[in-house]
């Protein structure tokens, strides 16, 4: 379930559209595949002389240190165990929810988080993603660590809220083992990674775009989805009933109908929901 942000980002097609360009625009070709993952080339770290950079710097001599964050206890498990049977990755560390990710993040410096967007309770994987990414680098110049989301949920407003949030990559879950390990060695080096079926879809909604809906705009709509009136909307994303109006009728405006349920059927057409 979407948390609640008190920073409404501009039209989430232009930030998921710009983030991807400005990370694959000096590339000559992206690769787009729906069996696999798309690697947008990079740079990567120099050589350099001297010593490798800490925990949390990003990738050097030393293995790619990942942190876990998903709610359920089974799949960071799973999770643990397929990344022990590669070199070069080490898990520092399993969060069971978002607040638990940037403590453990502060604390262990990872050069990777693995995110899930789904999390229960507290705040959510987009909100954990936009708060990891917006850190400072720590006292001793490491940066924040890239966040790569790693989820079940391909829908375009999943994509574009997460790529907004500073998301490194998206990849499905059911990706093979050689790809996620392929894809948590790009993340570390800052590279876009994307999954096949993703890179798809932002590609055809980059050559077809829809309805450009804010965050704050797609975060309403899933409400009203869920069946929520406006009071219980404003109460859910501590806005006040006459923002939430004011919302929803841009909303209708830009999907171009009239009531509540022409905007769920509409926002279903476009794959708007979560």
């Amino acid at each position: 379930m979407t948390s609640a942000s008190d920073k409404a980002s501009d039209k989430i097609s232009d930030k998921a559209s710009d983030k991807i360009s400005d990370k694959t625009s000096a590339t000559d070709s992206a690769a787009v595949s729906g069996s696999g993952p798309a690697f947008a080339s990079g740079p990567g770290p120099g050589p350099g002389p001297g010593p490798g950079p800490g925990p949390g710097a990003g990738p050097g001599p030393g293995p790619v240190r990942v942190l876990l964050c998903d709610d359920h206890a089974v799949v960071r498990a799973g999770l643990r165990a397929l990344l022990a049977s590669t070199d070069g990755i080490d898990v520092v560390g399993e969060a069971g929810s978002g607040e638990e990710a940037l403590d453990m993040a502060a604390a262990l410096r990872p050069d990777v988080v693995l995110m899930d967007l789904q999390l229960g309770t507290g705040i959510d994987g987009v909100t954990a993603t936009r708060r990891l990414a917006s850190r400072d680098a720590a006292p001793d110049g490491a940066p924040p660590p890239q966040v790569l989301v790693l989820t079940m949920f391909d829908t375009d407003a999943d994509i574009g809220r997460a790529v907004a949030a500073g998301a490194t990559g998206y990849l499905l879950k059911a990706e093979p083992p050689e790809r996620l390990f392929a894809a948590v060695r790009d993340a570390a080096a800052g590279r876009t990674v994307l999954s096949g079926s993703v890179a798809d879809r932002v590609v055809s909604r980059l050559r077809a775009p829809g309805p450009s809906l804010t965050t704050r705009e797609l975060e309403i709509l899933a409400r009203l989805a869920e069946g929520l009136g406006n009071r219980e909307i404003a109460r859910v994303l501590f806005l006040s009933e006459g923002t939430v109006k004011t919302h929803l009728a841009r909303v209708y405006t830009k999907l171009g109908v009239r009531t509540r349920s022409g905007a769920v059927a509409a926002a279903a057409r476009h794959r708007l929901l979560p």
